[in-house]
């Protein structure tokens, strides 16, 4: 499977349109990660509890992004964003979502 944040791959043709896929997480702070950026807020510094939260949930979402496109026969994923959302207190969706599609 393809993946990119092009409209277009360089010298491939879109042979089909399927639509726009996504896949998202939601993920919460752990209270031992807030007691920790608590303490890094003070002294200053990379917060990799919340980078490395991030990341995994980034990762989650792009998987479920590419599976929902293999269920409808894409082979590439193209025009691929990125949204966070706070959904409570100390929750945040991430969404991933692209036009899924069939490249000749």
């Amino acid at each position: 499977m393809l993946l990119s944040n092009l409209e277009t791959v360089p010298g491939r043709q879109i042979k089909e349109h399927l639509g726009i896929v996504q896949g998202s997480t939601v993920r919460s702070k752990h209270v031992g990660s807030d007691i920790m950026a608590g303490l890094k807020n003070v002294v200053g510094g990379e917060l990799k509890a919340y980078t490395a939260l991030l990341t995994e949930a980034r990762q989650q979402a792009t998987d479920r992004m590419v599976v929902q496109a293999q269920e409808i026969g894409a082979n590439a994923v193209l025009n691929i964003r990125y949204t966070t959302t706070s959904v409570t207190m100390g929750a945040a969706e991430i969404l991933a979502y692209g036009t899924a599609v069939i490249l000749e």
